[in-house]
């Protein structure tokens, strides 16, 4: 049964044999409400929808949908292979960037697959089983990187241990976005265990992840934040008031390039010109050491209309620009592994190169 992680109070998944909620992360901060998914397209719509989102967190998601998919089915005849593997196939293409929704599905049609023949009960717990351990392995991959990560950032920038540490971050990467404490902010979350920690969170349009979500979860923890208009990341980078920028990652290719939500890319080349530390958490499972750089990351273009409304996920939405005009909007962007000084996973820490780093770490147990 999934339980609140430890080092903060914030959970967006509540799932278990036969049941599976999950926090409609579009409401917030407004309300905490919840969808009940009782199937793999009941978990696809959330997260096509961005009820549900961040890389690792789709995964989990995917998982537990299966499971969940199975129950549903109850053996369904001669018709449970085809009907479950024809539901897979659709949750698999509900996002194309994160890499993670792939190796959820992977997991438990692996699980599925091997389990031909066996009752269809005896079946269906055993993907229940396996989606927990995903989740689990997602958590403690969490709570890795976190520390792991705080360790890089101390090392590298040294100093009154005791003074204000200020971090920026690009959408939401922390407990939203994942089984446990988060990527970006478990490394957030480390560093505040240890000494000050400040956050300047970038609002991230059109969405608005990081002033709804990142403020959101880092408020409801205690932890000092101050939302940051998009455009105002550079000049506050450049001012000096930023010591590191930390953010997570939807896919990371085999040669370090990195996909993260769109704007990521100018925090990192802001972060270059000014001498700013930039690092990416984001758990093995990120990681596509099929994708041979940037170039072949599947980008998802989502409708343009998202980018004139106020508020996309409202039930009112303003819109913003006048009638008729049209809008172009990529999600994410690819940050070139030049430009990320350090890749934090569970394993450890890469550095350049990172094409090395990153097979060194896949290899590990």
């Amino acid at each position: 049964m999934t339980k609140t992680p430890l080092g903060t109070r914030v959970t967006p998944i509540d799932a278990a044999p036969g049941r599976l909620r999950l926090l409609d992360q579009r409401r917030l901060p407004r309300e905490e409400a919840w969808i009940d998914c009782g199937s793999a397209d009941a978990a696809a719509e959330a997260i096509r929808s961005l009820a549900v989102r961040g890389a690792p967190l789709i995964g989990v998601a995917a998982a537990w949908g299966l499971a969940a998919e199975a129950r549903r089915l109850g053996g369904a005849g001669g018709s449970f292979d085809a009907t479950w593997e024809a539901a897979a196939a659709r949750l698999e293409k509900a996002r194309p960037t994160a890499v993670n929704l792939r190796s959820g599905v992977e997991r438990m049609r692996g699980v599925f697959r091997s389990a031909a023949g066996v009752p269809a009960a005896e079946r269906v717990a055993r993907l229940e089983a396996e989606a927990a351990r995903f989740e689990a392995e997602d958590r403690e991959a969490c709570a890795a990187m976190g520390r792991h990560g705080a360790e890089w950032v101390a090392a590298r920038l040294g100093g009154d241990p005791k003074a204000p540490l200020r971090v920026l971050t690009h959408c939401n990467a922390g407990a939203l976005a994942t089984a446990g404490i988060g990527t970006a902010l478990g490394v957030v979350r480390a560093l505040a265990a240890v000494r000050p920690v400040a956050v300047f969170a970038d609002e991230t349009r059109p969405f608005w992840q990081g002033a709804r979500l990142t403020a959101w979860e880092l408020a409801k923890d205690g932890i000092d934040v101050t939302i940051l208009p998009d455009v105002a990341a550079a000049s506050v980078i450049a001012s000096g008031k930023v010591a590191v920028a930390v953010v997570g990652a939807d896919r990371i290719a085999a040669n370090g390039d990195v996909a993260n939500k769109v704007g990521t890319y100018g925090v990192a080349l802001a972060c270059r010109a000014h001498g700013v530390p930039f690092v990416v958490a984001a758990p093995r499972t990120t990681l596509d050491p099929a994708c041979p750089s940037g170039r072949d990351i599947p980008i998802e273009w989502r409708d343009g209309a998202e980018v004139l409304l106020l508020d996309p996920s409202g039930e009112t939405p303003l819109s913003v620009a006048p009638e008729g005009v049209p809008a172009l909007y990529p999600a994410f962007d690819v940050t070139p592994a030049e430009l990320v000084d350090a890749i934090v996973t569970e394993a450890g820490v890469s550095t350049a190169p990172h094409a090395e780093g990153l097979a060194r770490l896949l290899a590990l147990p």
